[in-house]
């Protein structure tokens, strides 16, 4: 990844400072905050704060984020959300466990790798959809305290809601051999899966959240993990994919649906899954040399959870030339072009409105 620029990194420490510090005391706030919630595709460090074995808080983690620091997030660098602040001109958004951090005038982040649409997906170990939304909720109390019922609601209903759900609820079944998948049918599973996700929406529609962007599956069968997971000449998981493909179109079905009945409702969809696999395919069209294994991990295609344990792992030259960084996650170059996608919109990537309509019609 190429170097940070001295500009770009006094940039983002100093719009990281105004996360906690008091900022527009008896002035009126026009910003849109952004809220996210999600698995580790958005976690910028939530999973740090408490006892679990889902962290990336050591190296090589964060080795091309500002001041080559590993903050838990699950790439080289910068996450979906830390680019869509910034095109949003936005501080750096923060998650909500971290200590001291008390400022939620420009949204917070409640993410946790991890964590399933579903409850029972790594139970214990992570902060789960519906604690997710407690933790939202114990933010609006605090923002209706600090800024008066008004104002507050004005500011929840002008905000963005950013969702990242599912991998996890369809990878970690077939990881460990889980009977669950074996109890319903693909049809009846993803119905539970998008269920959640749409009483989650409900919740925060009652509560006045108008503004929502999602982010549709990965192609799970074909990221270096599930290559691994296949272990047949490079072939892809494919078990997964009538899941994955399952869950995308019940999951647009379910927000055209939700357009209609909720008065004011809006949202914006990446369909990530082409967008990953196009450069799964065909890397050098899009600016990257590799496209199936990982930068970081051991194994086939670098496909073990194995990066950053010491003695366990194998780590690439040059980030910038891969895809994916670990065996799930993308790089901040690929996360990067993505973002770009959901912020400006096309229409073979967005459905609904771009991101950006959402920031700037509120």
């Amino acid at each position: 990844m190429a170097n940070i620029s001295i500009q770009v990194f006094a940039f983002a420490f100093f719009a990281s400072l105004l996360i906690t510090t008091s900022q527009s005391h008896g002035m009126p706030i026009k910003h849109v905050p952004l809220f996210i919630l999600g698995d580790s595709i958005f976690d910028a460090g939530n999973n740090d704060y408490f006892n679990t074995t889902s962290k990336a808080n050591f190296f090589p983690y964060g080795e091309n984020f500002f001041n080559h620091s590993s903050t838990g997030r699950f790439s080289n660098g910068r996450l979906i959300p830390d680019f869509i602040a910034e095109y949003a001109k936005l501080p750096l958004i923060p998650p909500y466990l971290q200590p001291g951090n008390r400022e939620f005038r420009y949204g917070v982040n409640f993410a946790s790798a991890g964590a399933g649409a579903l409850v029972e997906i790594n139970q214990g170990l992570v902060i789960d959809l519906p604690s997710q939304l407690s933790n939202l909720e114990s933010v609006r109390k605090s923002l209706r305290q600090e800024l008066g019922h008004d104002e507050a609601t004005t500011l929840l209903s002008r905000a963005v809601y950013l969702f990242a759900f599912g991998s996890n609820d369809y990878i970690v079944p077939f990881e460990k051999n889980s009977s669950v998948l074996r109890s319903y049918s693909p049809e009846k599973y993803v119905g539970l899966v998008i269920g959640n996700i749409t009483s989650a929406i409900k919740e925060i529609y009652r509560n006045g959240g108008r503004n929502f962007g999602f982010l549709g599956m990965w192609p799970a069968a074909c990221i270096p993990y599930g290559r691994a997971l296949e272990n047949k000449n490079g072939a892809c998981f494919e078990e997964i994919t009538p899941y994955v493909v399952l869950h995308d179109k019940a999951l647009l079905k379910t927000l055209q649906k939700l357009e209609n009945e909720l008065k004011g409702f809006r949202y914006s969809l990446i369909e990530a899954y082409e967008f990953l696999k196009r450069r799964i395919d065909h890397p050098s069209k899009y600016g990257f040399v590799e496209g199936k294994a990982a930068c970081c991990g051991s194994g086939p295609y670098r496909g073990h959870l194995s990066c950053g344990v010491k003695g366990g792992y194998s780590l690439c030259h040059n980030v910038s030339e891969y895809v994916f960084f670990d065996p799930f996650h993308p790089t901040e170059r690929a996360y990067e072009q993505l973002a770009k996608q959901f912020w400006i919109g096309t229409p073979n990537s967005t459905v609904g409105y771009n991101l950006k309509t959402l920031f700037e019609t509120n």
